[in-house]
C-alpha cells in the first residue's frame, strides 16, 4: 500500500512538472520575436492582445504608438500583425515598396462564402490581381466614371433622391435607406447598365443583404473571433452566425446570376452596355482563365457593396454632422446658394469655387474614418521598414484612423472643424494626410465616383433641405461611436428634413 502511494506521488510530480515545462516552453515561443521585428506588446499566450483592444482596435493601436512607435508588432491569436501608426510608415510600405505589400490575408469564413474567389479587393497580389485591376480599370474609365457623362448620371439620380426625402413630409425618418438606394443606383448604371426603382423589392432585398456584410457587428465579431480561433467555425452560436453570412451571400449571388444570365442571352460582343458585357467579352476570348462566372459575380458583387456603403456611410456621417454643428449646415447652405443658387444644378465645375463645401466634405472624411485600419494587407516577402525586419505572409494593417486623429499633425483632432482646412485668404487647403481612400496600387478603384456622389449629392440635398434633429428624441444621435464592422458606420438615427 505505502508503495503505492509513493508511486502515485511520484507520477502527480511528474505531471505537474511536464506541465510547467510546457507552459514554460509555450511562453518562450509567445514572447519570442523574430530578429529586428517591430516592437509592441504581445499580449497572453493563445489570445495575444485580442483581450485588450477594445471595441475599436484602431484607436487602441494608435494609444501604444506614444510606447513603442510609429511601427508596432502585434500578436492576435496565432498570427502577428504589423501596425503602421503614421503617414510617413504607410508610404514607406504601400506607396515605395508595392509589390512586396500589396498581398491580402483573407478569413476562412470568406475563402467557403465565395469558393475561391475574391472579385479584386480581396484578391491576394500577383499575376491574376494585375490583369483583374487593369481591366477593371480601363473598364470603369470607359463607362465614364470620373467622366461627365457619369455625373450627368448621378445628377438625375439627385432627383429621384429628393423626391424620395421629400415624400416623408417633414416627418421624422432614418434616411440612410434612401441613401443607400440612390447611391446603389449608380454603380447599377455602370455595372448592370440600368437603375432601380426604390420600391423594387428584388433590388431592396439583395441590397440588404449585401449591405449587411459591412454593417453586421455580430458578422464583424465573428470574423474577428476565428481569425483568432478557426476550429470555433462550427461551435454555436459562431456556427449560426456564419451560416446567416453565408446565406446572406448566397442571396446576392442569385440575385447577380440572374443578371449575368439576361446579358448572356442579350450579349453582343459589337455593342457592349455595361461592365458585364465587358466582362464577359474577355472571357469569351479564353486569353485569360481568370475571368470566370465565379469571378465575374464576386467582382461585381464587391463594386456593388464598396460603390454602396462607403458613399451612403459618408452622406450617413454628414447629416448626422448637419445635426450637431448646424452652423456647418448653415455655412455649407450659405455658400451653395452663392455659387449655384437656390435652384441651379449642383455640377463638378463649382467645387473649385466653394471652399468650404470642400473643407467640409476632406475633415468629414478625415474625422469619421470610414475603414479605419483600411484592407489589411499581408507582406508577399521579406521586407524592410524603417529598419525593422517583416517576414513574408506577416499581416500589415494601415491605421488610417492614427493618421487621422495624429495629435502631431492635428490641432484638436477630435473635433470637428472644417475651417483647419480654409487658410487666411478664404482659400481651400487640400491635405495629404486625409487618406480615407489609403494609398497605393491598392487604394479603392471606386475613389472617383465616391468623390463625385458625395460632392453632388450633399450639394443638392442641403441646397434643397434643411435637416434638423427627431424632435421625439430626447437626445441628438451618438456622433462619436458606430457600427465597427467592415466599415465604421453609424448607428440608426432620424432626422427631419423641411423642404427649402
Amino acid at each position: 500500500m505505502f508503495d503505492f502511494i509513493v508511486a502515485s506521488e511520484n507520477i502527480t510530480y511528474v505531471v505537474v512538472e511536464i506541465v510547467l515545462m510546457a507552459l514554460v516552453l509555450l511562453s518562450i515561443y509567445w514572447y519570442r520575436r523574430p530578429s529586428k521585428s517591430p516592437p509592441g506588446p504581445r499580449g497572453i499566450p493563445l489570445l495575444g492582445v485580442a483581450p485588450f483592444v477594445g471595441k475599436y482596435m484602431e484607436r487602441t493601436m494608435a494609444k501604444w504608438k506614444k510606447t513603442y512607435g510609429s511601427i508596432i508588432s502585434v500578436r492576435l491569436g496565432r498570427h502577428d500583425m504589423v501596425v503602421l501608426n503614421d503617414l510617413e510608415s504607410i508610404n514607406q510600405a504601400l506607396v515605395k515598396q508595392p509589390t512586396k505589400f500589396s498581398g491580402r490575408a483573407l478569413s476562412s469564413l470568406f475563402q467557403e462564402a465565395c469558393n475561391g474567389d475574391f472579385g479584386i479587393g480581396l484578391l491576394d497580389y500577383g499575376p491574376t490581381w494585375k490583369s483583374q485591376r487593369k481591366f477593371g480599370l480601363t473598364t470603369l474609365r470607359g463607362f465614364g466614371v470620373g467622366k461627365k457623362s457619369t455625373e450627368s448620371k448621378v445628377s438625375e439620380e439627385i432627383t429621384y433622391l429628393n423626391e424620395a426625402i421629400r415624400s416623408k413630409h417633414g416627418k421624422a425618418f432614418d434616411i440612410s435607406i434612401i441613401l443607400e438606394k440612390a447611391v446603389a443606383n449608380n454603380i447599377c448604371r455602370v455595372i448592370f447598365g440600368k437603375r432601380y426603382d426604390y420600391d423594387d423589392k428584388v433590388f431592396e432585398k439583395a441590397l440588404h443583404m449585401l449591405l449587411t456584410e459591412f454593417n453586421d457587428e455580430a458578422i464583424a465579431l465573428t470574423t474577428r473571433v476565428l481569425f483568432l480561433a478557426p476550429w470555433l467555425r462550427r461551435v454555436p452560436p459562431i456556427s449560426s452566425i456564419c451560416a446567416r453570412y453565408i446565406d446572406n451571400i448566397s442571396i446576392v449571388v442569385k440575385f447577380l446570376q440572374s443578371l449575368i444570365d439576361e446579358h448572356e442571352q442579350t450579349f453582343d460582343k459589337e455593342s457592349l452596355r455595361d461592365f458585364i458585357d465587358c466582362f464577359l467579352k474577355e472571357m469569351k476570348k479564353g486569353e485569360d482563365k481568370s475571368f470566370t462566372i465565379n469571378q465575374l459575380i464576386h467582382y461585381i458583387r464587391e463594386l456593388f457593396l464598396a460603390g454602396t456603403d462607403t458613399s451612403t456611410s459618408t452622406l450617413n456621417w454628414a447629416l448626422l454632422c448637419f445635426l450637431h454643428y448646424p452652423e456647418a449646415q448653415r455655412k455649407l447652405r450659405q455658400e451653395v446658394f452663392y455659387v449655384i443658387g437656390s435652384s441651379g444644378a449642383a455640377s463638378m465645375s463649382h467645387k473649385s469655387s466653394m471652399p468650404y463645401t470642400s473643407a467640409f466634405i476632406q475633415e468629414l472624411m478625415r474625422y469619421r474614418t470610414l475603414s479605419p485600419l483600411s484592407v489589411l494587407h499581408k507582406a508577399n516577402e521579406d521586407a524592410e521598414l524603417n529598419g525593422y525586419v517583416i517576414s513574408k505572409n506577416t499581416i500589415v494593417a494601415p491605421n488610417i484612423w492614427a493618421v487621422h486623429n495624429d495629435p502631431e499633425h492635428w490641432e484638436e483632432p477630435e473635433k470637428f472643424k472644417p475651417e483647419r482646412f480654409i487658410n487666411e485668404k478664404g482659400e481651400f487647403v487640400p491635405s495629404s494626410h486625409v487618406i480615407p481612400f489609403s494609398v497605393g496600387p491598392r487604394h479603392c478603384l471606386g475613389e472617383q465616383l465616391a468623390r463625385m456622389e458625395v460632392f453632388l449629392f450633399l450639394v443638392s440635398m442641403v441646397q434643397k433641405f434643411e435637416f434638423l434633429p427627431d424632435p421625439e428624441a430626447k437626445e441628438l444621435p451618438d456622433i462619436d461611436n458606430g457600427v465597427s464592422a467592415l466599415v465604421f458606420v453609424p448607428y440608426p438615427y432620424r432626422l427631419v428634413a423641411n423642404e427649402i
